[in-house]
C-alpha cells in the first residue's frame, strides 16, 4: 500500500503529522503530551516568502527545502501532468547556471538533492554541510526567478515524462488499478486525475504551458522555505534576505479554488484482471475529511482508527485475517490525513493461496462491523496513542523528516503550532471518538472497492463478489 514516501505520481498515505506510524514503541503515558520540535521558529520576507527554521545542532549539516503551494490538483483543465513536468524542468538550468550545473555543484560539495510533486504541493530539497547553506539558497532562489525554458529543453524532457508514465503506470497493473480507484472515488474533485497526468494530455504540454504555470505559481509569496539543522533563526534569516529576498513577487496565485466533492451516495467497485498479476489483492478507499477539512478532533480519531484497525501486527485486521483465520497474507489500514481537501481512508488485504476475494472481503467487512458494534478497548486505544506519539517524537532524529513534517503542514492548511501540539490532540481522543469516526465514515456508500486479479477468466468471481457486497449493503 502507499507509504509516506511520495513517489512522483502516487498519492501518499498516513497523516503527515503521524509521519512514521506503525513502529512498536513503549512510551509511558504522560500527564502532559510533549511538543514536536519545540525550538521551531518562523519569519516572513517582504516579498511574501514564509520561512521555517528547525534547529538541530547534533551534526554540522542542514536540510534545505523549498515548497510551492501548488500540485497536480491545481492544474488547468486539460493540462494534467504540468506540475510534475515543471518539477523536471526546474533542473534544466538558468541563464547564470545552465543545464546540469546546479546538480554538478551539489555533487562537488558532497550534497544530496531531489524533488517531488503531489496533489497539493511541489518541493525541492538539498542536504549539505552547514557552511554551504548560503550557496544552496542562492542557487534555489536563482531558479525560482530565472528558469530558462526553450523547446530544445522542453520537448526531450516531455518524452522522458511520457516514458516514465509508460514504465511506472502502463506496465504496472496495480498502478493502473490505483488510477481507476481514484477516478471512481472522486467524481468532481481534481484528486481524481493522476499526478503524473494522462498520457494524451502530457503529450500536448508545451513551452507556453510551462512558462504560464511557472510564472503564476513559482513566486516567493507562494513558497515556504524550511531549513532544519545546525543553524539559528538569525543565521537563516540573514541568508534568506540576501538570496530569496532579492526575488521579485511576480504573481498573486490567490486562494485555491478547486471543485469540491459532493457527499457520496453509492458504493462503487473497480475490477482489473491482468495476466501479469501473480498476487490478487483487495483494497478499498473511503471518502473522509483531512486534517485541514475535519471538525476538531475528527482527523485525529481517523488517525487512531487506522492504527487500531490496520496499523501493524497487533491491529484488528492483521490479527483476525492473518493470524486467527489464516485467510490473508497481509492486511492493514491507512489514513491520508495531510491532503488539503477531502481525502481517503483505506483498507486492504491480500488473500492466501486458495482464498477467493469474495470470502476475504466478507471477513474484512465483518471486522469493521465488529469494531463499530463492540467498540475499541482501553488497551487498544492506549497502545495506538503510545505508538503514534512515539513515532512522531522519534521522527525528530531525522532532519529530513522534520523539514518534511513542517513543509507538508504549511502547504496543506496547517500551522507550526498544529504540528507541535499534535501529540496533545491525539491524547485527547476517546474510544467513543474512534468508534464514531468508524461509524460515520467507514460506510460502504462512501467507498470504492478495487479488485486486482490475474486472468480475465476470473470475471465471474468478481461479479459474484460485487453481488454479495450489494446484498450486505
Amino acid at each position: 500500500m502507499p507509504s509516506i514516501s511520495v513517489r512522483p505520481f502516487l498519492r501518499h498515505s498516513f497523516s503527515a503529522l503521524a509521519l512514521v506510524a506503525g513502529l512498536a514503541a513503549a512510551v509511558p503515558a504522560r500527564a502532559e503530551a510533549p511538543l514536536v520540535a519545540p525550538g521551531t521558529a518562523s519569519f516572513t520576507l517582504d516579498n511574501g516568502l514564509t520561512a521555517v527554521v528547525v534547529p538541530d545542532h547534533r551534526v554540522p549539516v542542514v536540510t534545505h527545502m523549498i515548497w510551492y503551494k501548488v500540485g497536480s490538483a491545481d492544474e488547468p483543465p486539460g493540462k494534467s501532468g504540468i506540475a510534475h513536468f515543471l518539477e523536471h524542468l526546474m533542473f534544466k538550468g538558468t541563464k547564470d547556471h545552465p543545464d546540469g550545473e546546479f546538480s554538478a555543484i551539489l555533487s562537488r560539495i558532497g550534497g544530496e538533492e531531489n524533488a517531488f510533486t503531489t496533489d497539493d504541493y511541489t518541493a525541492y530539497y538539498q542536504r549539505v554541510a552547514k557552511e554551504e547553506l548560503g550557496l544552496v539558497m542562492k542557487l534555489e532562489a536563482d531558479r525560482m526567478a530565472n528558469l530558462v525554458l526553450t523547446d530544445p529543453v522542453i520537448l526531450p524532457e516531455r518524452d522522458v515524462v511520457l516514458e516514465e508514465r509508460r514504465s511506472r503506470v502502463e506496465n504496472d497493473p496495480a498502478a493502473k488499478l490505483g488510477e481507476a480507484l481514484d477516478a471512481a472515488l472522486y467524481l468532481n474533485h481534481p484528486y481524481r486525475i493522476p499526478i503524473i497526468g494522462w498520457e494524451g494530455e502530457i503529450a500536448r504540454l508545451d513551452r507556453a504551458d510551462a512558462i504560464t504555470y511557472y510564472d503564476r505559481f513559482y513566486t516567493p509569496n507562494n513558497a515556504v522555505l524550511v531549513v532544519a539543522g545546525d543553524v539559528t533563526l538569525d543565521e537563516v534569516k540573514a541568508l534568506a534576505e540576501k538570496t530569496y529576498g532579492a526575488v521579485t513577487r511576480r504573481a498573486e496565485p490567490g486562494e485555491r479554488m478547486r471543485p469540491q466533492e459532493p457527499e457520496p451516495i453509492a458504493a462503487r467497485r473497480v475490477w482489473l484482471a491482468d495476466e501479469r498479476v501473480s498476487q490478487p489483492s483487495l483494497q478499498r478507499s473511503y471518502l473522509v475529511p483531512s486534517y485541514s477539512r475535519a471538525e476538531s478532533g475528527r482527523a485525529e480519531a481517523l488517525d487512531l482508527l487506522a492504527q487500531i484497525l490496520g496499523g501493524g501486527s497487533t491491529s484488528r485486521l492483521y490479527r483476525a485475517l492473518v493470524v486467527e483465520q489464516g485467510i490473508s497474507a497481509g492486511a492493514g489500514a491507512w489514513y491520508s490525513g495531510s491532503s488539503y481537501d477531502t481525502t481517503r481512508f483505506g483498507v486492504y488485504a491480500v488473500p492466501r493461496d486458495g482464498v477467493d476475494l469474495a470470502g476475504l472481503e466478507a471477513a474484512l467487512d465483518a471486522e469493521i462491523a465488529r469494531l463499530v458494534r463492540d467498540g475499541v478497548t482501553a488497551e487498544e486505544l492506549a497502545r495506538a496513542k503510545r505508538t503514534m506519539i512515539a513515532d512522531a517524537l522519534y521522527a525528530q532524529d531525522s532532519q529530513f523528516a522534520l523539514a518534511r513534517l513542517f513543509g507538508v503542514a504549511l502547504t496543506t492548511g496547517s500551522t507550526i503550532a498544529d504540528v507541535q501540539e499534535w501529540p496533545a490532540r491525539i491524547e485527547a481522543v476517546t474510544a467513543a471518538d474512534v468508534v464514531a469516526a468508524a461509524r460515520d465514515y467507514l460506510d460502504i456508500r462512501r467507498s470504492v472497492t478495487g479488485l486486482l486479479e490475474g486472468v480475465a477468466a476470473n470475471a465471474p468471481a468478481a461479479a459474484e463478489t460485487a453481488a454479495s457486497a450489494d446484498k450486505r449493503s
